[in-house]
């Protein structure tokens, strides 16, 4: 019976989730449903693009792991199809990232553990801590992530993606494994430094790259509608076969590596617990990493459309991703930032452009696997380097560089740090220094002071000396939390620091998330004042903050007769029942009645 009412008290928490919130467990019958002839063709072309992107990437990305090629490709094929039973938009096609695979390239040089055991295991811890952070809907955190952490991120990623492709263009291969645009940069110096110029076989690659380019340019210029990245690659091959057809054989370049069907095989996790409890830690990064990247990016793409991503149900469909390939011999599988793009370029209308991609890949490793080694590399790095161009956003740039000067370091710390470091350091770091200066400016209360004049209009007032009593009311606007605690009380300690002021009456109806910190300020300030003779009112107090009070202990310490909850019927009884007992404190002497406000507010109000 005890574990019956547990259960009902778990699925009674999923109930209580309002319906526009829940997970769709299996959104694709809704997208079924509505589609139509002209969405097939949309979806159609697009999958087609992704397929013969995803296709080479994945084999490239298992590279970069330390993984057999056959890893990238199933982990490919397998996380669009798996991703796009759950997924509920277009926006964030799934496959192995560079990201993703840099990190699993540490993951193992640091666990020294056999790569090919733990990789299953690994992937389904990740899938695990994915589908559960998105039934928590934890996703919604990503709301955090500004949109200038995003464009910084992205930026740093396309130039990461050019450079890289630079290596595929000219022919070479990096000694050591790089893991940022610095260390790509670098190494590419120097391996460019030991180049024979003058002779044309270092060139040939070149020109080639430069004739691929050409035609991908006119495509996209004649024929948008057709599936160019797939045209330019098939002309770009035929274009090196009738080049190297002329020149008899003289020139070489290096080819794609064919792939046997038949060295495919399929792995499974082991459930052992302490292998779990070794690799907990860098699952739990590696989801992290897949809910930054993969939803930083179908944030900006769904942005451009004018439409809203459902964050926890692309999360949701990235665990299940990662638990398929984890069953499937697959890869890490997180929102990729070129296929991503390309989908999106190529008027991809559904998630079932997933569906022709994975279909696609997956015939392609049965089909063209032994005929991959006919297209020149070249070619294809020209055509990830264009993708990655068209990254960059100049209106973006602009907006993000020129609105405040908080979003332009944003901006240029995220960016300088996706260039020298990983680009998941990146975005931690874009994120921490985003939060600290919000924080900084949720942090600064100024506090002025507003009087009459004799035309009875009301305007700020010089620093002048008391001669009267005086009782001040004070608006408490905006965040009250540990950032802005200390320096509202500071700011408090020096208008009380005039003998004549006998009363303040905080006004805390707009006042929002008091913590611990708040309220030992308030106590503070309270055993401050007193002992100067001096009170404290507090009114137009929400229930939410009167119940931090009594929690606290501060109830007592204010005094019932001191406080006055907020009265919505009537929004003025509150503030004149404290400046009722603010007279009733300084007796039956002369007094006078001044006001304070923040002044930041006051200006919003007069632009406004």
């Amino acid at each position: 019976m005890a574990a019956k009412r547990k259960a009902k008290r778990f699925f009674s928490f999923f109930a209580r989730i309002p319906a526009q919130s829940r997970l769709d467990f299996f959104p694709v019958r809704k997208t079924v449903c509505d589609y139509s002839s002209t969405k097939l063709k949309k979806d159609l072309l697009a999958g087609l693009n992704v397929a013969l992107l995803a296709f080479p990437q994945g084999m490239a990305y298992a590279t970069i792991a330390g993984l057999p090629v056959e890893y990238g490709l199933y982990g490919s094929a397998f996380a669009l199809l798996v991703g796009m039973l759950f997924s509920g938009s277009q926006f964030i096609v799934l496959g192995p990232t560079n990201a993703t695979s840099v990190l699993l390239l540490s993951t193992f040089s640091t666990l020294g553990a056999a790569t090919l055991a733990i990789v299953p295991s690994l992937l389904l811890l990740v899938g695990l801590f994915l589908i559960f952070g998105a039934l928590l809907r934890t996703a919604s955190l990503i709301q955090y992530v500004s949109r200038t952490v995003v464009t910084g991120y992205i930026t740093a990623a396309a130039a990461l993606i050019i450079v890289n492709q630079l290596q595929g263009l000219l022919g070479f291969s990096l000694d050591e494994q790089p893991v940022s645009f610095f260390d790509v940069c670098r190494l590419t110096v120097l391996e460019l430094s030991g180049f024979h110029w003058a002779l044309a076989v270092t060139w040939y690659p070149v020109c080639l790259g430069l004739v691929t380019l050409t035609i991908y340019m006119v495509l996209q210029r004649q024929f948008r509608l057709l599936p160019n990245v797939a045209l330019t690659l098939v002309l770009g091959s035929c274009a090196h076969f009738l080049f190297s057809h002329i020149m008899n054989q003289t020139v070489q370049v290096q080819m794609l590596k064919s792939l046997a069907p038949g060295s495919l095989h399929f792995t499974f996790p082991q459930f052992n617990l302490e292998q779990f409890r070794i690799l907990f830690g860098t699952a739990l990064a590696l989801a992290l990493l897949c809910v930054l990247e993969g939803l930083s990016i179908g944030k900006s793409l769904a942005a451009r459309k004018g439409l809203r991503l459902d964050a926890n149900q692309e999360m949701f469909s990235m665990g299940m991703a990662n638990v398929g390939c984890s069953l499937l011999s697959g890869m890490v599988a997180s929102g990729s930032l070129t296929r991503s793009a390309l989908n999106a370029t190529s008027g991809a209308a559904t998630p079932l452009s997933s569906l022709f991609s994975g279909v696609l890949c997956l015939i392609g490793i049965f089909t063209l696997g032994p005929h991959i080694g006919l297209v020149p590399k070249p070619c294809l790095a020209v055509m990830v380097m264009a993708i990655g161009f068209s990254l960059f956003n100049r209106k973006q740039f602009r907006m993000v560089t020129r609105a405040t000067l908080s979003d332009s370091a944003v901006f240029w710390v995220t960016l300088l740090t996706g260039l020298l470091f990983a680009l998941d350091f990146a975005i931690y770091v874009g994120v921490g220094a985003s939060i600290l200066l919000y924080l900084r400016k949720a942090s600064e209360p100024h506090l002025v002071e507003y009087g009459f004049t004799e035309e009875g209009e009301l305007q700020e007032l010089e620093k002048r000396q008391r001669s009267d009593l005086e009782i001040s009311i004070v608006h408490v606007e905006g965040e009250l939390f540990f950032g802005a605690a200390d320096l509202f009380l500071e700011q408090i300690r020096r208008l009380c620091a005039d003998a004549n002021l006998k009363v303040i009456i905080l006004k805390m109806r707009n006042a929002r998330h008091l913590d611990a910190t708040s309220c030992m300020a308030l106590e503070e300030l309270i055993q401050f004042m007193r002992q100067s003779d001096q009170h404290i009112l507090i009114c137009e107090v929400k229930k939410d903050t009167l119940r931090v009070f009594k929690r606290s202990g501060l109830f007592e310490l204010i005094g019932r007769e001191n406080l006055f909850p907020d009265l919505r019927s009537n929004l003025t009884y509150s503030t004149a029942r404290a400046v009722r007992r603010a007279k009733e404190i300084v007796g039956g002497q002369k007094t006078k009645v001044s006001i304070f406000v923040d002044s930041i507010k006051q200006q919003e109000k007069k632009s406004s």
